[in-house]
């Protein structure tokens, strides 16, 4: 049984094109959001101050915001410019009560100061993800905990899914790492035989991480991504063209 698309998004989908917009709040700036069909997030800062959000049809509200935090500062810099302001103070951020994404899931932040001097992060009971560091943690050491807990995940996870699928796609692996990309999903050199997979892919699901690996290392076979690539993928993973779709829906910007 397919998912139900919510009511919001239904009526969203099927109003006509100059009903397709919104507005969101965000720490006291209006930002008129207007939907397309498009693949990616499109943000501008007109000269008059005025914030216009273009998204994909189908992205949530919740995904929208997230999006827009980690641009407030580029947002006020915008605003600063065009009308001559001050640059407002910086807003805390990684604070207990937070959404965060882990595996596909929301989890709510709780932050915990300990007497310790390292700081960790633990997933909880009812959604929580745990974060332990001391009380006068910058904002820069609690990210770089979650960081962590991410990363060592994906480390865990990612040799799992190439020693399963080199027998399968009958190619090898010579090297592979985790690092924050910003366009991309995930990267593969082929002549080094090393693929590089994006840190955010510790917030999706299993089965999205499993395709970005499935999807690099079919290229050890093809470069390109034309018909050929796509027929392997085909083979390897039937699923894939859906689960491409979760990704560009839930993060808009980047590529698989």
């Amino acid at each position: 049984m397919g998912k139900v698309l919510p009511t919001r998004l239904l009526e969203r989908l099927f109003s006509p094109v100059d009903l397709k917009s919104d507005c969101i709040e965000i720490q006291g700036i209006q930002v008129e959001v207007r939907y397309k069909k498009i693949n990616s997030l499109r943000l501008t800062v007109h000269p008059s101050g005025a914030v216009r959000l273009t998204a994909p049809v189908l992205v949530q509200e919740y995904r929208l915001r997230e999006f827009l935090l980690s641009k407030l500062g580029w947002i006020h810099q915008q605003q600063a410019r065009f009308l001559a302001l001050p640059p407002p103070p910086p807003q805390p951020l990684i604070q207990t009560g937070e959404l965060h994404f882990f595996q596909g899931q929301r989890y709510c932040l709780n932050v915990i100061a300990q007497a310790g001097r390292y700081s960790h992060v633990e997933s909880g009971e009812n959604n929580a993800l745990n974060l332990h560091v001391r009380a006068d943690a910058s904002m820069a050491q609690r990210e770089a905990a979650l960081h962590l807990f991410y990363r060592e995940h994906l480390q865990r996870e990612i040799p799992l899914l190439i020693a399963k699928w080199q027998p399968v796609i009958k190619v090898q692996v010579a090297a592979w790492g985790v690092k924050k990309m910003k366009t991309r999903w995930g990267s593969c050199n082929i002549r080094a035989h090393r693929i590089w997979l994006n840190l955010e892919l510790a917030k999706h699901s299993p089965q999205c991480l499993e395709y970005v690996v499935v999807h690099e290392m079919v290229h050890l076979l093809e470069r390109y991504h034309n018909e050929r690539f796509k027929k392997f993928m085909d083979q390897f993973l039937p699923q894939w063209r859906l689960l491409k779709a979760e990704l560009n829906q839930s993060s808009p910007g980047y590529e698989a």
